[in-house]
């Protein structure tokens, strides 16, 4: 029997990309695609590329029946995602959030990022945090609530946190980083990451032909990328846009701890190769190769490099997701195989278009 599901803000680029995912899905079916704006159009008619593949087409929020589904993702803004949870938690239907309303535990920390207060606390402590690779127990303890009949929660990781803590976490779990020092991220995504809606930063005659920082020291990444690594007052980090569709590139400098003999590069590959050993979307790059975006669009899939500067003892590691894809929906999609008791990678692609 097909697992029945539903996309909130489906007319979106992440929610249209788990639309592509779903309805390319050996387990789940497509039932629901809300878009206020494009209620009572085809999925086909707006988006080409399903044409002679589905005949859905998108309804509105309020006039959608998620009652029919098991899991619901939620490809909405901010403050939206905390608004439409609790309701369809108490109509028993799962809920995956590509949102930032259920990945910061502390309600203050929100609050002070988002300018706003969080009015779902009650669902913060219990909902699962959604980076597989890295929060695995509670994606395990999820998805024994769900096998138990139970409407469980998971608040997806975000696109930049998910490339820089894939990318960071195995040095800094094995303690090999300066546990007083500071980290510095510099990444650059597409510009798919900034959703659908055109600004005049990436209007296509501003952002073609062109690179610049933005949020620079005050982008709301930031506490989670702290919050999964543990760098609360630690992290620089500098967020850059690209003239790319979709890709996102992170690169992370730590330090090494002090007195702590520096490792060879051979042992450090080796270190993250066994981290990622049981981790079928994270690829770790042999020694003096660094991912490309250009290599995981379209999928799922992770990349990740790791080399050494000896004489500064500083350790850089690199990781390149699809920001639509590990940093969004494909990532969604493989938080809810999970709770749903499927194989993390079912329905995933694995592979990128070569060139």
């Amino acid at each position: 029997m097909s697992i029945k599901a539903g996309v909130v803000g489906a007319a979106g680029f992440a929610g249209i990309e788990l639309c592509r995912i779903l309805l390319a899905h050996p387990e789940f079916e497509l039932v629901a695609a809300t878009s206020d704006a494009l209620d009572g159009t085809p999925l086909a008619e707006a988006y080409p590329a399903f044409c002679g593949v589905t005949e859905l087409a998108f309804s509105t929020h309020a006039n959608t029946d998620f009652a029919q589904c098991d899991v619901v993702f939620l490809a909405v803004p901010h403050t939206a995602a905390m608004g439409a949870a609790p309701e369809l938690l108490a109509q028993g239907v799962t809920v995956i959030d590509l949102s930032a309303d259920f990945r910061l535990k502390d309600p203050a920390v929100y609050e002070q990022w988002y300018k706003t207060p969080h009015v779902a606390c009650d669902l913060l402590e219990g909902a699962a945090f959604g980076l597989p690779e890295l929060f695995a127990e509670g994606l395990a303890k999820a998805a024994a609530q769900h096998a138990q009949g139970k409407a469980v929660l998971v608040g997806c990781a975000g696109c930049y946190p998910t490339a820089t803590s894939l990318a960071a976490a195995p040095a800094i779990r094995a303690g090999l980083v300066d546990p007083a020092g500071v980290v510095i991220v510099d990444a650059i995504s597409g510009i798919t990451g900034a959703g659908k809606k055109a600004t005049e930063r990436t209007h296509f005659c501003f952002a073609n032909e062109n690179l610049e920082a933005y949020g620079v020291g005050t982008h709301r990444h930031t506490p989670e990328i702290e919050q999964i690594l543990g760098l609360e007052g630690r992290l620089v980090f500098t967020p850059h846009l690209a003239p790319l569709n979709r890709g996102l590139l992170s690169t992370v400098t730590m330090p090494l701890a002090p007195g702590a003999p520096t490792p060879t590069i051979k042992e450090l590959v080796a270190l993250y190769q066994d981290f990622y050993a049981e981790s079928p979307l994270v690829e770790v790059m042999p020694a003096g190769v660094q991912p490309k975006t250009a290599s995981v669009a379209g999928t799922n899939r992770a990349h990740v490099g790791v080399a050494l500067h000896e004489g500064a003892r500083m350790i850089i590691a690199t990781g390149a997701i699809d920001n639509l894809g590990k940093g969004a929906a494909g990532q969604a999609v493989q938080c809810a195989n999970i709770v749903c008791g499927l194989p993390q990678d079912c329905g995933l692609s694995m592979i990128s278009v070569p060139v």
